[in-house]
């Protein structure tokens, strides 16, 4: 049974066992790499105070995560692509370019954090007492980030390329030598905490060296040496893919950067100090890091069931794959909520037995903070949920409010309201602005599901009109790409009819909905509705992307059965690789074009001007993610013709160009 008809048919509860298991243990095994030397180093001789080391460089190794994971899903999204669209020559550039930029972008950070070593580590919050400790670790750590990232790029690629059970067996390899290494080097060896940190890459090292190994042989493509010269528009691709990893990564830098600072300054000023509250939130953001995962990986399991289901318009099957997404989250994040909150001691004491008021921080700040974490999963879950199918606005707010709206703005407001009002009692507003945040964020994410789960409605069962592709006598293709207004349905259907061949454009999107499943609305341009912004995050959903390789299929199908002509679509960089396609761009004076979209459609003036402008942008846009080069570049076409010239003439110079090259 082919993927798309497995997601389609077979019992959700299977299906999502199925895609979900991999991503949970791959997150599970990326986590014990800050979970592992935690443990060690709280258990040695260094304690809470080495926790706290530890803790003032997550942080800045979020950052390289942000960029590293940006690029890498970045380029898992347009491998698979490619994959669709089977086009080995833009895989190969693709994992190339990530390649080459993350060892670029490594070493940048690298030399930077190197530089930058104690002034960065006290930005982060580390005290007196930290500070050498801190410096100690990161520096090590930092000095192996190219090995770092590219590995983090590499397993993402891995995966891509249909290879997951290799992607995971290099991050647990890795994972398994850091956990032997570690008390060798910190206990036996007597290295303390550089011991820990040198076990950590080594680890990184060894996965890195094996995600190198699987390049060889790759199973989509083939890489050569021009692989790795960073094609640019291919690299704004990988970015734009991958841009929301980044911002949520980013959010929890803010997170932890603003949690840091505020714990250093408020717990200065209580009985507590800053290495303590810092130690604590260290290990309780590990943690909770364990429970987040797990629920994210369950979501991004279901990512490709959702986004295709949705695309097909079986929303029965959609809401059922949510409805187990969020039991099977929410179970997980009520459960180890209740265990944070009854069972705080033993947790903490995983990580060391520490003084008396360590403990009574730690009991604390675990019962308020992660009070309510389930609800924290399921903000998370939500955010990849409306990611899958295709509502980037909604996946932005589930993205952001929490972390970088309402935490931000409770934490401030309260250390300095409860510091102003008790002395030495700011740091538990930091403890109270989490559960609030939660609430709030919580219920907007809820209202804004609950009113999309209503508007679901199944795709009618109606027979449409029957749309097909004609077969024809071979010879030239013409791919017509225009700015709006210049006429270009009119002048294809002429040069179609002139020519004696099949004429396709609003035409395509039926075909590909009735080949691909896909209900027939999300292949349309209704989505050229949205701002620019907001339709190039659309383009990168999964819905998106299946609507782009959809119809790019259907564009391949038309083309292998003879001579046609196609409007938009980006046809032209579709069928680059065909013989006999003549790639015509229509253009025209703003003023030429306004005046025709009034003609045609009834507009006044202003409504013409606002008309053209925004399906300028979105034809761009869509033209852009599909191809990666500028829809308006005269390099991008055979023929360049001004339509004000009059549509018989157009159509005329179109002849006498099909007439010559043949």
């Amino acid at each position: 049974m082919e993927k798309t008809k497995q997601l389609g048919e077979q019992p959700i509860k299977k299906l999502l066992l199925n895609f979900s298991i991999p991503c949970v243990m791959g997150l599970l095994i990326g986590a014990l790499y800050n979970i592992v030397d935690q443990i060690f180093i709280g258990n040695s001789s260094l304690g809470y105070l080495g926790n706290a080391a530890t803790g003032v460089s997550f942080p800045i190794i979020c950052i390289a995560n942000a960029f590293a994971w940006c690029i890498g899903d970045g380029a898992a999204a347009y491998l698979s692509i490619c994959g669709g669209r089977k086009d080995s020559e833009s895989a190969h550039k693709c994992v190339g370019t990530g390649i080459s930029s993350t060892a670029m972008i490594s070493v940048i950070l690298c030399v930077s954090c190197l530089i930058l070593c104690e002034p960065l580590m006290s930005l982060f919050g580390a005290s007196d007492a930290t500070l050498k400790l801190a410096c100690d670790y990161f520096r090590i750590v930092a000095f192996f980030f190219p090995a770092y990232l590219m590995f983090n790029v590499m397993n993402s690629m891995i995966r891509a390329d249909g290879s997951p059970a290799y992607a995971m067996a290099a991050l647990l390899f890795g994972a398994i030598i850091n956990i032997i290494l570690d008390p060798v080097f910190i206990f036996a060896l007597d290295w303390g905490i550089q011991g820990a940190a040198i076990a950590t890459v080594i680890g990184q090292v060894i996965s890195f060296l094996i995600c190198v190994a699987y390049f060889r042989k790759p199973k989509s493509f083939q890489l050569k040496k021009s692989s790795f010269r960073i094609d640019y528009p291919v690299l704004k691709n990988l970015i734009i893919l991958g841009g929301s990893t980044f911002i949520v990564q980013i959010s929890m830098v803010v997170m932890t950067l603003l949690c840091n600072m505020m714990l250093f300054k408020y717990g200065s000023l209580s009985k507590f100090g800053s290495d303590i509250p810092i130690s604590v939130f260290s290990i309780q953001t590990k943690i909770y890091t364990i429970v987040g995962n797990i629920a994210c990986g369950i979501a991004l399991g279901g990512q490709p069931i959702l986004g295709y289901n949705y695309g097909a318009k079986k929303m029965e099957r959609v809401k059922q794959c949510y409805k187990y997404i969020l039991l099977s989250s929410l179970t997980v994040g009520i459960l180890s909520t209740l265990v944070f909150v009854s069972y705080p001691q033993i947790i903490i004491g995983i990580f060391g037995k520490q003084n008396e008021l360590y403990m009574e921080f730690a009991v604390i700040s675990f019962r308020i903070f992660l009070s309510l974490s389930f609800v924290t999963a399921f903000i998370k879950i939500s955010s990849i949920f409306f990611q899958a199918i295709g509502k980037p606005v909604q996946a932005m707010i589930a993205s952001v409010l929490r972390d970088m709206v309402c935490f931000v703005v409770f934490t401030i407001s309260f250390c300095t309201l409860f510091e102003n009002k008790t002395a030495g009692t700011g740091i538990y507003g930091l403890l109270l602005a989490s559960p609030l945040s939660d609430l709030v964020a919580g219920t907007v994410i809820t209202v804004l599901t609950v009113k999309f789960l209503r508007s679901l409605k199944e795709s009618s069962e109606r027979e449409k009109e029957a749309v097909s592709i004609v077969s024809t006598h071979p010879g030239t293709i013409v791919t017509i790409a225009r700015q709006h207004g210049t006429c270009g349905k009119q002048i294809g259907e002429l040069l179609a009819n002139r020519l004696g061949v099949p004429f396709y454009c609003k035409e395509l999107t039926a075909i590909a909905a009735k080949d691909s499943g896909l209900a027939e609305e999300f292949l349309s341009s209704d989505y050229e509705q949205m701002d620019k912004a907001l339709y190039n995050l659309y383009l990168s959903t999964n819905v998106g992307q299946q609507s782009i390789i959809a119809q790019e299929k259907i564009l391949r199908k038309i083309a292998d059965e003879g001579a046609c002509v196609i409007v938009g679509r980006a046809a032209n960089h579709v069928l680059w690789n065909y013989e006999n396609v003549l790639k015509v761009y229509l253009y025209a004076p703003e003023e030429y074009r306004m005046k025709n979209i009034q003609n045609m459609y009834g507009d006044t003036e202003e409504q013409a001007y606002h008309h053209m402008r925004r399906s300028d942008k979105m034809r761009a846009a869509y033209y852009e993610n599909v191809s990666g080069y500028d829809w308006k570049n005269f390099n991008n076409y055979n023929l360049c013709i001004d339509v004000s010239v009059g549509k018989e003439a157009v159509v005329n110079l179109i002849l006498d160009y099909v007439e010559e090259k043949r």
